[in-house]
């Protein structure tokens, strides 16, 4: 059975004065897979992940979700977009001032009629998934930089967005911090989760992703699977995948 399109990018323009940075951006992320978003430093990759939440506006094009265009909705009508579509912020984005339950706890306040019980045994359910059990009470300040990158996926995805945006998540992470957070969303991919992952983690990418947009030059240039991108001879797809450990 065919997968269904979740999100459309289409025609996507976006500059900043003389700096043009999208040329006509064009891609569909289909339900249940993830997408890996290649480019190189400045190409735009954040951008487009920004402009899917509403925290830009290109300046041409359609975002098309559930039947909707989502480019120049009001904040009040993004409230609601952003209860479906997530954001994993590269820092994890926590409230400094929030302990771990009350961040979690966050978009439930914000977005449900959950009871105070209700809400807490979504956190604390939550916190076992992501191998962080008994961290309620604990401050962002007092966590390491994989656990708060955790934290993070864990609000991001706590009410069960269809889509989630992964901005460069194993950025900054050791080895073994980043294979605990991709082992994190693994376990939620395999449960259906679709996505689009930023990054320049080529091995963490074709660990995660079951195809990879490539940006370059203001547009996206290929489209292909991991396994095509790993086998791939094109010059584009080399200058991401040389240096790379690929299996």
């Amino acid at each position: 059975m065919d997968k269904k399109i979740a999100l459309t990018i289409q025609d996507l323009h976006k500059a900043y004065g003389e700096k043009v940075v999208h040329r006509g951006v064009s891609f569909d992320l289909m339900e249940g897979e993830i997408l890996g978003l290649f480019g190189g430093s400045g190409s735009g990759k954040s951008v487009i992940l920004r402009s899917i939440i509403g925290l830009e506006t290109p300046d041409q094009g359609k975002i098309l979700f559930e039947g909707r265009d989502l480019v120049g909705l009001s904040e009040k009508e993004l409230f609601k977009v952003r209860e479906q579509i997530s954001y994993v912020f590269q820092n994890g984005a926590l409230f400094d001032s929030l302990t771990v339950e009350e961040n979690l706890a966050y978009p439930l306040h914000a977005h449900t009629k959950l009871s105070d019980s209700e809400i807490l045994k979504q956190v604390n359910e939550m916190l076992t998934l992501i191998d962080m059990k008994g961290s309620n009470k604990l401050l962002p300040s007092e966590l390491s930089g994989g656990m708060q990158k955790r934290a993070g996926f864990a609000r991001a995805i706590i009410l069960h967005p269809k889509v989630i945006l992964f901005d460069e998540p194993t950025a900054g992470l050791d080895p073994v911090n980043t294979q605990r957070l991709l082992k994190n969303i693994l376990s939620f991919k395999a449960r259906g989760m679709t996505g689009i992952f930023v990054t320049h983690d080529i091995p963490a990418a074709f660990e995660i992703c079951d195809r990879v947009a490539i940006l370059n030059q203001g547009k996206i240039e290929l489209v292909m699977t991991v396994e095509e991108m790993k086998s791939s001879n094109s010059p584009l797809v080399k200058s991401f995948t040389t240096g790379a450990h690929i299996q």
